[in-house]
Formats: C-alpha cells, sequence, structure tokens
C-alpha cells in the first residue's frame, strides 16, 4: 500500500479538528526511502544538535511514508528511522515522509487540561503541550502501531499518571499542520488540577532523569499563554469552546 502526495490536498482542512473513526499504521521492515536518501545530511545535522545539546540520544522512532485521510480513517505507511533523521525531517519538512503522534488530553475534575513542560535538555525545549511522544519500536504490534498504548506508556514515564484511572471519551479526534499529524483523545481525571500536578511534581522529583520540568493547569485557550507549539491552540480552542 502506498500513497501519493497528491492525496494530501484531500486531506481535512489544515489547522482544523476532525473526528476519527480508525487508526492504522502499518510498519514495513524495510527502511525508510527518506531516510536513505538523507542520511548523510541528517548525520550532519545531528553532529550540530549534539554539540548544541549534548543530552540528546539518537533512538530509533517511527517515520511515515504516506499516510491517507478519508472518511474518518487514518491509514499510514510506516518505517523505523534513526531519531537524527526524524530531526533533520522536521527542519526541513520535505516530501516522501510524514509524522503521526498521539497524546491524551487529560481533564482534571474542575475544568482544566493538564499540560507539560518540556526539560531543558530534551529536543522541545521549554514547549508545553499535552504528555506524549512519537511511537517507537515497541509500540509495534503484528506490524502495526499500537497508539493507545503509546500515549498510555508515554504519559506514564512522563507524569507518573496511570490513563486506567481515567474515563476516556469514546473517540479520537486529530488535527495536521505541516505534514504532522496529531491523533488525540480526551481522557477525564477524577482529582482536581491542584491534586494532579502535586503527583506530576512528586513523579518528576523521585525521577534521576525527568523529561520534563512541571505540570501545568491550562483553564482556558489563549494561544499565547505558554510556549506551545503551532498545534496546541486550536485543540485548546476546540477543547474549551465544547
Amino acid at each position: 500500500m502506498a500513497f501519493l502526495e497528491s492525496n494530501r490536498p484531500a486531506w481535512p482542512a489544515e489547522g482544523t479538528i476532525f473526528p476519527v473513526s480508525e487508526i492504522d499504521i502499518e510498519v514495513s521492515a524495510e527502511p525508510h526511502p527518506f531516510h536513505l536518501a538523507e542520511a548523510e545530511r541528517a548525520r550532519e545535522s545531528w553532529q550540530r544538535e549534539i554539540a548544541a545539546n549534548p543530552h540528546l540520544f539518537d533512538g530509533r522512532m517511527v517515520l511515515q511514508r504516506s499516510v491517507r485521510i478519508a472518511e474518518g480513517r487514518i491509514v499510514a505507511r510506516a518505517h523505523i528511522v534513526p531519531y537524527s533523521t526524524f530531526l533533520w525531517w522536521r527542519k526541513t519538512r520535505e516530501s516522501g515522509a510524514y509524522h503521526i503522534f498521539g497524546m491524551p488530553m487529560l481533564l482534571s475534575s474542575d475544568g482544566a487540561l493538564i499540560a507539560i513542560r518540556m526539560g531543558p535538555h530534551t529536543a522541545n525545549a521549554g514547549r508545553v503541550y499535552s504528555p506524549g511522544g512519537s511511537l517507537e519500536p515497541e509500540d509495534v504490534v503484528d506490524g502495526r502501531c499500537d497508539v493507545a498504548g503509546n500515549i498510555a506508556r508515554e504519559v506514564k514515564e512522563e507524569t507518573g499518571i496511570s490513563l486506567s484511572e481515567a474515563i476516556a471519551e469514546p473517540r479520537w479526534h486529530a488535527i495536521h499542520m505541516d505534514g504532522t499529524v496529531t491523533v488525540f483523545r480526551v481522557f477525564r481525571l477524577a482529582a482536581t488540577a491542584d491534586e494532579v500536578i502535586a503527583r506530576v511534581a512528586a513523579h518528576v522529583a523521585a525521577d534521576p532523569h525527568p523529561e520534563i520540568d512541571e505540570a501545568l493547569a491550562i483553564r482556558g485557550p489563549e494561544p499565547t499563554a505558554h510556549n506551545y507549539p503551532g498545534f496546541i491552540p486550536p485543540i485548546l480552542k476546540w477543547l474549551f469552546a465544547r
């Protein structure tokens, strides 16, 4: 299965929230064509990255080769690539690759969205968004990505919170911007925002290598309240208008 770049204009409008009924990401054992074509430039870029931030780790992650979005279904073909290849693609946004990742929208009992601020040693230092991360090889089950399992693992690692404590809304939603597709689901926690933030603070304090600095309670859609990536303000507007 392969989808051409010409399919992309048929996607929902960029920056808009749309419902998702199915997420099917098939992972090929073959190298990603973008990685093969850009390996040398990615290595050179990585040397500059680690010179600026020696804490970065060139692990492995899932990067999509093709994505089709139609009638509420997201169907993709993906490959495992070095993180350095992804960072190079993120800089260039060249055709031939896409990035799909998932995250939960964690709502406290008093109506706040629980977000996190990334630590200074990460590639997204200072950015504020919901806990989550890129799909990794351990998220691949029988050749396909387990997005729900990925977000549960990432939230637990970053915050100490188990999604099994929360009530999940039945439907996924998504937004795409500049070749990146963010899929998300709303989860409602029984605890107040202050209680959740205190729990996350204790988790961060006990973690010898925390990815995040702290948790934050977001109570409105103001797009400049924090250092958000571009896809977060449209989600906030949608979330707080419901």
